[in-house]
């Protein structure tokens, strides 16, 4: 009976031993975090900017790791291809600098939010809690933009204002976050390219008359490369009614303004210099 019994604590032994090596070699099989990895993905980054996995795979950080990371809770998914940081907010600024740095499209805040942003706008109207955007005409924007519910809501124009899409953009941060916005001139003629449909004839002049630093070489070369004649007649005419300095500094002979008249409103005034139709109050 004792050699029975002593057998039998023999095969439990053996049973418990097979087990635990299997729990070993299983354990080991699990992937580990490297800290100093994940402590740079978190620090490195600041706070509500989206990161793309295409473009985080080109920083070291290939799929299965970013899958290891969503899967313990270090980063989200907020749509196809895209995450935050865990307890990040959705920051319209944090998406647009993804698009433009990690994505490399052509998306930019401009018009009356960039003037904002320069210090230009603020005096007319309290801060929209809306974005004007500026895009090419065929650019498509990916589906994590569009779905999400940003702190501040994005209006999308789609416009080929410049020969140069990049003329006149200028870098701005905002909470660590780095991006391209419009600079102010470049903001002035976005806003006018939208007159009068999109917006208002008599907001634009005061935007216009609130720009008397602008530099007259960087005005001179955003009429040159503009390809609307309607946008450069009004920054034009706006400009001299506006008395600016820098005005008589611009070289006219350089650039296209067209022929025949452009009405933006009915019964208006007519500008016989810049051949523009407009209301009698700006006349």
């Amino acid at each position: 009976m004792r050699a029975i019994i002593n057998y039998g604590y023999w095969q439990m032994d053996k049973i418990v031993y097979l087990c635990s090596c299997y729990n070993i070699e299983n354990m080991n099989k699990i992937p580990k975090i490297n800290q100093s990895k994940i402590n740079s993905l978190m620090q490195d980054y600041p706070k509500g900017l989206v990161l793309l996995s295409s473009w985080l795979v080109s920083q070291g950080y290939p799929y299965e790791l970013q899958q290891q990371y969503r899967k313990s809770g270090w980063l989200k998914s907020i749509g196809k291809g895209a995450m935050l940081k865990s307890g990040d907010p959705l920051l319209l600024s944090g998406a647009l600098a993804a698009i433009q740095s990690q994505a490399n499209i052509n998306l930019h805040l401009g018009g009356r939010s960039a003037l904002e942003l320069n210090g230009i706008a603020h005096y007319l109207q309290l801060s929209s809690s809306e974005a004007t955007l500026f895009a090419l005409g065929k650019t498509k924007l990916p589906s994590w933009f569009i779905n999400n519910e940003w702190d501040v809501k994005p209006k999308v124009f789609r416009t080929s204002l410049f020969e140069d899409d990049s003329i006149g953009l200028s870098d701005y941060q905002n909470i660590g976050i780095e991006m391209k916005i419009s600079g102010s001139g470049r903001a002035m003629m976005e806003c006018l390219s939208l007159c009068p449909t999109e917006f208002p004839l008599t907001e634009a002049y005061e935007l216009m008359e609130g720009l008397s630093t602008l530099r007259p070489k960087q005005v001179q070369e955003l009429l040159e490369n503009c390809m609307s004649i309607k946008t450069k007649r009004l920054f034009l005419y706006f400009a001299e009614r506006a008395g600016h300095s820098w005005f008589k500094y611009v070289n006219q002979t350089n650039i296209d303004l067209g022929s025949g008249n452009r009405s933006l409103t009915d019964n208006g005034v007519l500008i016989s210099k810049y051949k523009l139709v407009l209301p009698k109050e700006l006349s």
